[in-house]
């Protein structure tokens, strides 16, 4: 790491860093780097991800998030951390260190009661700028043809490896995994998740893109108002106002889409939705805080109704999971 920091001008003969790992999501080292009065973060992806379940990955989506950071940056600077150099034979990127008494984690603020619809509706608003400003873009879609990466840490352990645990839904899950295989509408980033998103003073911050891709943006929209939905189990005294940031989410994006019909990328999350909210509990990266049987029978029974008899608009989704109390 110091010889690549040295390569990208970021480290001068005689400095000495000091590296502080730092808590993050399962598939990357990242680590604070100070050296004298500059501090900034260092990311590089692991070959296998730090899960329960074998779950290995290419290292080169290392830079596949690299890549989507200085895309999106061109229009939305503040929305992403300023990268700062890239060293692809290390399979590291440093960027940009943002402070967390300037940049709280949102699934933080949502786990504690911290929940704001406008904050909510924000992010739906920048993530459909995220996919207007890219949509239908032949140059993109060559840059980001990382579909191989985008089957290996998303369609495999989340639909493909549910669907062999519900037999009796396997062909509707590898269904949807071929439609979202095969849709290639706008640049995705393929992990839009509370726990990738910070509350900067100018808004929304989207970390963690390394599963980015030329594919499907109703996999962007699906897989975060995934997390509304969980958080209802997680969270049951404020199941209401989690549906409220599903609902201001859901329709600050659908209003910001212009590059097709809105109800056809609402009709594609809503059947999507429930297959990624079963794959939350019995996929290969179920989420940490429902350890609880029940909270997590109720996710699996409301998934499974949902994919059994799909509907075509979201908020049929959550009119539906009002009922599972």
């Amino acid at each position: 790491m110091v010889d690549a920091l040295g390569r990208l001008g970021l480290l001068r003969k005689g400095d000495v860093p000091r590296f502080t790992p730092l808590p993050g999501g399962v598939s990357s080292d990242i680590v604070r780097v100070e050296v004298g009065e500059r501090t900034f973060c260092v990311k590089r992806a692991l070959p296998r991800l730090k899960v329960a379940a074998l779950w290995e990955a290419p290292i080169a989506r290392n830079a596949a998030e690299a890549a989507w950071m200085r895309t999106v940056g061109q229009w939305l600077p503040r929305s992403v951390p300023e990268l700062l150099g890239e060293d692809r034979a290390s399979g590291l990127f440093a960027m940009a260190y943002l402070p967390a008494e300037q940049y709280a984690v949102w699934k933080e603020r949502l786990r504690d009661g911290q929940i704001d619809p406008a904050f909510a509706a924000e992010v739906g608003a920048r993530l459909a700028d995220t996919h207007r400003h890219t949509a239908d873009d032949a140059l993109l879609a060559s840059a980001f043809a990382n579909d191989a990466t985008f089957e290996s840490i998303r369609i495999e352990p989340y639909l493909r490896a549910t669907a062999a645990k519900h037999p009796d839904l396997a062909d509707r899950l590898n269904d949807l995994a071929a439609t979202t295989l095969a849709t290639k509408r706008a640049l995705v980033h393929g992990d839009v998740s509370p726990k990738n998103l910070l509350c900067g003073p100018c808004g929304p911050v989207f970390l963690d893109a390394e599963c980015a891709c030329y594919g499907d943006p109703a996999f962007d929209l699906a897989f975060c108002l995934n997390h509304m939905l969980l958080k209802g189990s997680w969270r049951p005294q404020w199941r209401a106002r989690y549906l409220a940031c599903f609902d201001a989410l859901a329709a600050a994006y659908l209003r910001g889409v212009v590059w097709e019909p809105s109800e056809a990328i609402e009709r594609r999350c809503a059947h999507l939705l429930p297959g990624l909210w079963l794959a939350r509990v019995d996929g290969k990266s179920p989420v940490e805080y429902l350890s609880e049987p029940e909270a997590r029978e109720k996710v699996r029974r409301a998934a499974r109704s949902l994919l059994l008899k799909p509907v075509e608009r979201l908020g049929d989704i959550r009119n539906l999971w009002e009922t599972f109390r």
